[in-house]
Order: structure tokens, then C-alpha cells, then sequence
């Protein structure tokens, strides 16, 4: 007799107390059972001799830009490259999507969207912008995962930035609809006025002039000042993309004082580093941008801390066209990796660095669904919980390739 849907046999559980070798049955879309050499049989047996089993891993951070702008990437491909690279849940941010996420109207036109073609599970982050705090009960009411604002320009003319008072009264908002808000941490005065300089230097610009433009100060003051918002507010808040230890000191120290805040940070940051800028331009460039060494080891230390809350990949594709302009400051600012998430934290994490498979699955999974709530069903490899998994090869290794 059939006794389930699914059986795993003989993987390796990465769990949250360590590995474990056992069997994992599925019935539905739900684990039914976890044991060694589990008794019955199934529809579909996998054989996961040599393999690990991971949860699912929740990317917290992806642009998938639909609808209205899907050439430069929709649903349907996003989520395939989210499912090749181990990703079973997505969260998508309210821009580049035209109209970009603010209200009733424009949810239900990017779930319609995404619900037609998305091969992952999926939720939508609602925009924090100047105009649309009347729209947030709303966004909230119909599911909205929180609330995405930017304190510096967005480079989306119909996503604008969000100001201290936006900010401010946004994030009471929240707190009294029990959302969280995360914020691009970024001081756009100090941004702006550099990139300015630089453009009117006369001088020929080159990546690293774009990177000057945009200082670790500038990412600790907006950090900081988030925080001091989400202080007086009670708001829960998560500061996205952190690229420093520093900044992640800054999360911490809040933390211990009793303000509920968390961060995230992104595989680019802990594989590479402004001395890969030009090797790697055009597809480098993001914001914020890649940082020293020394930032770089120093964010590593966060990590294995446990600091560091989560990692995203902040998935940011564009058309091949808008990757071409010779002016820096023009080049779109994305990094397109949510595929290669999982991949690229076993190879620099745990490979190279020795961060523990268990540490990896919380950082990916379990420490993701908590935060957002969708503990018990998602995030850990449980009984009664979705079937979400990763079947990975450790001894496996792969070239990335501009084709993938």
C-alpha cells in the first residue's frame, strides 16, 4: 500500500539541533512523517543517499517587476531561477512594477500576476512612499507580508523616497497594523550631493568614483536614524541590504536596548568586494555598494555571531541594455542572484569559511519565517509543516556562467 504521496529516503535532515539521518514522507503538500527507514510506501520515492535536506529557502528581497515592466524580468522566470538555486518562497518588493505596489488596486493586479506563473510561493511587500500612508490598512487587510520605503532616491520615478516624516508617521502606521517596515538604509543628501561632484567633476568617471559616492557613513547615518524612528513608534523594523559589520553593530546595540529590529544582508557583500568592481562591471553595481575588505570580514564576523539575522539575495535584474552606459552613474544599479543564494553560502559560507549547515538553514529559512510569521509552516524541516525543501550535493560544484 501506498502509505504516502512523497518519500525521501536516506538524506540528511539539516535541522535546526544539527543533522540528522532519517527519512522524510510527504503526504499532500505537508510533511507527514520523519524517521530512519520510514515503513510504507509512496506514489514517488527520491533516493537521497549523499544528499543534505534543506527547508526551502525564503528569499525575503526579490524585484520581479511585474506587472508593467515584466521584460525586465517577471514571475515566471524569477521564480523558476528562485527553484533552481533551492527557494521555495519569495517575498517581492512593491517596485520596479509599474504601478508599483501602494494600494488595493495595485496588489491584486501583481498577485493576479503572479499567481498565473509563479512556480514558488510567494508574498508582496506594500510601499511606504509620500502620498500612500491612507493606503496602508488597506495593503495590510489584504495580506501584505510589511511595508518597503527607501531613504534614499529608488531610481524609480514612481517609487519616490521616502521622507523623515513619511518615514515617521509611516512607521506608527505600521506599528498600530502590526507590520513590519524594512527600509534601503542610505542618506540621500550625502549620496546625492557626491554623485553630483563626481558628474561635475569634468573628470572621466570611472566605477570607482560611483563607489565614493556612496560611504559607509551614509549607511550608518540612515541606519541609525531608522532606528531612532522605530524607537518612538514601536515600529518593527528591518533594515535590508546591510553591506558592513558596522552597520550590523548598530542593529545589534538596538537590539540589547529593547528596540525590535532586525537586518538582513546579501551573498555579493560576503563574496565580494570593491576590488572586484571592474573585473565584474557592470553586474557588480548595486546600492548599497560593494565595500573593502575589511568590511567584508568584518560583516563575516556578524555572521558567524549570529548577528546577522537573515540573507537575501536582493534579486535586481534589467534589460542588457540598461547594464551598457558608459556613465557609472547610469548603469542600473542590480544585482540578479537569487539563484545562486544557497549556492554561493555553502561554497563561501560553509566550504570556505566553516559556517555550520544549521547556521545556513536559520539564516535562509527558519530565522526568515519567524520574523515574518509563518512559523510553524514554514522554514523548518517538521511534521505537520509545508513540504518545503532543497536537496543539495555538497561534494557538487558548478561554474557560474553568464547564461544561467
Amino acid at each position: 500500500m501506498t502509505a504516502y504521496d512523497l518519500l525521501v529516503r536516506g538524506g540528511t535532515l539539516v535541522t535546526a539541533d544539527g543533522p540528522l539521518a532519517a527519512d522524510l514522507a510527504i503526504s499532500g503538500e505537508v510533511i507527514a512523517a520523519i524517521g530512519p527507514e520510514l515503513s510504507g510506501g509512496a506514489t514517488t520515492e527520491i533516493d537521497a543517499g549523499g544528499l543534505h535536506v534543506f527547508p526551502g529557502v525564503i528569499d525575503a528581497h526579490v524585484h520581479f517587476n511585474e506587472p508593467g515592466r515584466s521584460e525586465w524580468e517577471g514571475f515566471a522566470s524569477g521564480t523558476r531561477a528562485l527553484a533552481a538555486g533551492g527557494s521555495t518562497c519569495c517575498f517581492e518588493m512593491p517596485l520596479n512594477a509599474h504601478p508599483p505596489t501602494l494600494d488595493a488596486a495595485s496588489f491584486d493586479l501583481k498577485r493576479a500576476a503572479a499567481g498565473a506563473v509563479a512556480l514558488v510561493d510567494f508574498a508582496l511587500w506594500g510601499g511606504l512612499v509620500p502620498g500612500n500612508l491612507d493606503q496602508m490598512d488597506e495593503l495590510a487587510e489584504l495580506g501584505a507580508i510589511g511595508f518597503k520605503a527607501f531613504m534614499a532616491a529608488s531610481g524609480i520615478e514612481d517609487f519616490p523616497m521616502a521622507d523623515d516624516l513619511t518615514l515617521y508617521q509611516g512607521m506608527a502606521r505600521a506599528a498600530a497594523l502590526g507590520l513590519l517596515v524594512a527600509v534601503h538604509a542610505e542618506n540621500d543628501q550625502i549620496t546625492a550631493a557626491l554623485a553630483r561632484r563626481a558628474l561635475t567633476s569634468g573628470a572621466a568617471l570611472t566605477p570607482h568614483d560611483y563607489l565614493r559616492s556612496r560611504p559607509v557613513i551614509a549607511e550608518l547615518e540612515a541606519i541609525a536614524r531608522a532606528i531612532l524612528f522605530a524607537e518612538e513608534t514601536g515600529c518593527r523594523l528591518h533594515i535590508v541590504h546591510v553591506s558592513t559589520g558596522r552597520g550590523v553593530a548598530l542593529v545589534v546595540a538596538a537590539r540589547q536596548r529593547g528596540v525590535n529590529v532586525t537586518c538582513e544582508t546579501c551573498p555579493h557583500y560576503l563574496v565580494l568586494s570593491e576590488d572586484d568592481i571592474e573585473p565584474f562591471w557592470p553586474w557588480a553595481k548595486c546600492a548599497p555598494p560593494l565595500r573593502p575588505r575589511a568590511d567584508q570580514d568584518e560583516l563575516w564576523e556578524r555572521v558567524f555571531d549570529d548577528s546577522v539575522d537573515l540573507i537575501a539575495s536582493d534579486h535586481s535584474p534589467a534589460p542588457p541594455a540598461m547594464k551598457q552606459d558608459p556613465n557609472p552613474f547610469q548603469v542600473w544599479g542590480g544585482i540578479a542572484g537569487c539563484q545562486h543564494l544557497l549556492p554561493l553560502l555553502l561554497d563561501a559560507g560553509h566550504q570556505r569559511r566553516g559556517l555550520p549547515l544549521a547556521h545556513i538553514a536559520a539564516l535562509t529559512a527558519g530565522n526568515v519565517a519567524e520574523r515574518f510569521g509563518l512559523v510553524p509552516r514554514k522554514g523548518h524541516l517538521l511534521v505537520g509543516a509545508d513540504a518545503d525543501l532543497a536537496l543539495v550535493d555538497l561534494a557538487a560544484s558548478e561554474t557560474i556562467e553568464r547564461e544561467q
